[in-house]
């Protein structure tokens, strides 16, 4: 299996959440052509979950990618560039998938005593695929639910052959945040008779900068940032409607719910200074990855004993990621994996080194082989 050609022809066709229909239909393609009575696909909405039957098991492991794509106009330059103009893989989710079915293909050609299960999941950037997915196995399918899971998350800013991990928090929480205003438009002559929502917007941006300054634990740690803010239509007529987009992190639910509730604080101050209507949507939520102390440190165990891998210890990192939900209710563990790309995860430049696809389905595999 040529996984170089595997990882281009995903880079072209990516979609977003729960829309990726191509790409279940390749991967089924491609699994379909490992034909084995070991393989039992089955399918749950856009993704796929894949067992894999061992010779004598005494559990399940699991392996878990991400397929989605992000709304990015792609700015590679690359010959294999998306073909899906305004979408791209930004986030090195083709990358993820190629692993996996580098992986896959090695588990049915040389089986293992455990069985084995391959979940490729759907809408990790958004609204979250894992929570509803780990519902369905644990509800529909509990035979596919593995008694420990692992995902990998390409590291742009490491070389390729470092893996990184820690036992513990990974990963924040994160909850994305979007606030509309409405006021009363009008002529840009008369503000008297308007109620202004470009100006109630700019006053509450700057309020809720001071969430993370003045109201979190500065023993503890938080995000909270606005990368959006539009209001009004033309030069000359008052905004009567407004909108903040933005994101909150936090290293513990705690934190964020009190984080929130200073959110609706503001708002409802905003709301009777500024007379006008306030609403809140938190959009898609995910879970703290919390990675399993046992698997953490075997996996560093194997992989510092693994030639040409650096093992590092990593620090904890305000990224989100739905994997949350399977680090609440499984043992499971997820690990940078160096990718050496001079642009970061989601830039419309990023450009993983597939040399990372040379070695890490054979480095997991024998991981696997050792469980």
């Amino acid at each position: 299996m040529d996984l170089i050609q595997i990882r281009r022809e995903l880079h072209e066709i990516p979609e977003i959440g729960f829309q990726e229909f191509k790409t279940q239909s390749y991967l089924k393609t491609i699994i379909g052509n490992m034909a084995s009575e070991r393989i039992e696909l089955v399918e749950w909405r856009t993704g796929l979950a894949v067992k894999v039957s061992g010779s004598a098991p005494r559990k399940t492991i699991g392996w878990r990618t991400d397929i989605d794509g992000l709304p990015i106009s792609e700015e590679t330059g690359l010959p294999f560039a998306s073909r899906h103009e305004g979408f791209m893989h930004a986030c090195g989710h083709d990358i993820h998938m190629t692993v996996a079915l580098g992986l896959l293909e090695l588990l049915v050609e040389h089986p293992l005593d455990n069985d084995a299960v391959i979940l490729f999941q759907p809408a990790e950037e958004g609204p979250g695929g894992a929570q509803p997915f780990l519902e369905w196995l644990e509800t529909e399918r509990p035979d596919l639910l593995p008694d420990e899971l692992f995902a990998l998350h390409i590291a742009p800013e490491l070389p390729v052959g470092t893996v990184a991990t820690k036992p513990g928090l990974l990963f924040a929480n994160t909850s994305e945040l979007f606030i509309d205003l409405r006021g009363k438009g009008g002529h840009a002559a008369y503000p008297h008779q308007t109620r202004d929502m470009a100006v109630a917007a700019a006053a509450l941006l700057m309020q809720l900068q001071t969430i993370v300054s003045r109201n979190v634990d500065p023993m503890d740690s938080a995000v909270l940032t606005i990368g959006k803010l539009s209001a009004g239509t033309v030069q000359n007529i008052i905004a009567e409607r407004a909108r903040l987009e933005g994101t909150i992190r936090t290293l513990t639910p705690e934190s964020m719910a009190s984080v929130k509730k200073r959110v609706e604080s503001l708002c409802r101050s905003i709301e009777e200074g500024y007379e006008c209507r306030v609403s809140i949507d938190y959009g898609a939520n995910y879970r703290q990855v919390d990675n399993d102390e046992q698997l953490a440190e075997s996996f560093l165990r194997y992989a510092q004993d693994r030639s040409g891998i650096q093992a590092v210890r990593s620090k904890a990192a305000m990224t989100g990621e739905d994997f949350g939900y399977f680090t609440e209710r499984l043992p499971a563990l997820m690990f940078w994996a160096g990718a050496g790309s001079e642009f970061g995860l989601h830039h419309a430049k990023l450009a993983p080194d597939e040399r990372l696809l040379s070695f890490m389905p054979e480095f997991l595999y024998d991981y696997f082989k050792l469980r």
